[in-house]
């Protein structure tokens, strides 16, 4: 049984992640800011601490064993005029969203390369492709993930670990509805909905979905990837 751990997994694309990789029979332990008191493998760590995120994943580690899959959910979002973006809030986004994904791949790293099998899946974002004005340093971090993801998988993969990012476009998270109600979208959600091929917004399970095969063993020549989940708005 190979055992996953899902970031930011008690909320959002997250979570739906981790249960549909529990409905495929994985075993999966959560790490996010606030932990699921009914989940025995759910554990709260702050990303960007490095001691929390190894406390966090030594801690499931013991509960499941040794850890060969990991997918990086956790993120936060940032809207502001770039003029006015301090480096207090630069540094913050760029920490969770960029930083957090080195710590925990570095924490994951040990068991996968004890075994020569791994699976890392990091959630990027379809902005890093498209830019998004009042949003450069989300954009930067998560074009920094989609970097490290290439560059990670030249270096991991001839020890048969592979290294993807999902980017997903307009999902119906807490997140997305909390920029809407704050007018960072440049229009509703419905309006996004008409600029869309597919003509929806996009679900957490869209990208779930994604996730589960860039883990499965049918996706184990593929690495390197960039694979945007976006209802075909960026090609």
């Amino acid at each position: 049984m190979k055992n996953a751990i899902v970031t930011g997994g008690s909320s959002g694309i997250g979570l739906a992640v981790a249960e549909r990789l529990r409905s495929q029979g994985y075993h999966v332990g959560t790490v996010d800011l606030t932990a699921d008191a009914d989940d025995p493998l759910s554990r709260t760590a702050d990303v960007t601490d490095r001691a929390q995120v190894d406390s966090a994943f030594a801690a499931i580690r013991e509960a499941l064993g040794p850890i060969t899959i990991l997918v990086n959910a956790a993120g936060i979002d940032g809207f502001n005029k770039f003029t006015d973006i301090d480096f207090d809030e630069w540094r913050r986004v760029i920490d969770v969203n960029l930083n957090g994904v080195f710590h925990t791949i570095q924490a994951a790293l040990p068991d996968m390369l004890d075994a020569q099998w791994g699976r890392i899946v990091n959630i990027s974002s379809s902005s890093a492709h498209s830019g998004q004005p009042y949003m450069a340093h989300y954009v930067s971090a998560k074009s920094a993930v989609n970097g490290l993801t290439k560059s990670l998988a030249l270096e991991l993969g001839p020890r048969g670990i592979t290294v993807n990012a999902v980017p997903p476009g307009f999902v119906d998270t807490p997140m997305l509805r909390n920029a809407e109600g704050r007018k960072r979208l440049g229009g509703t959600v419905d309006d996004h909905i008409q600029r869309t091929p597919v003509r929806r917004v996009g679900r957490p399970d869209d990208i779930a979905a994604a996730c589960a095969f860039l883990i499965s063993e049918d996706a184990g020549y593929i690495t390197g990837q960039i694979l945007g989940v976006n209802g075909g708005r960026n090609t």
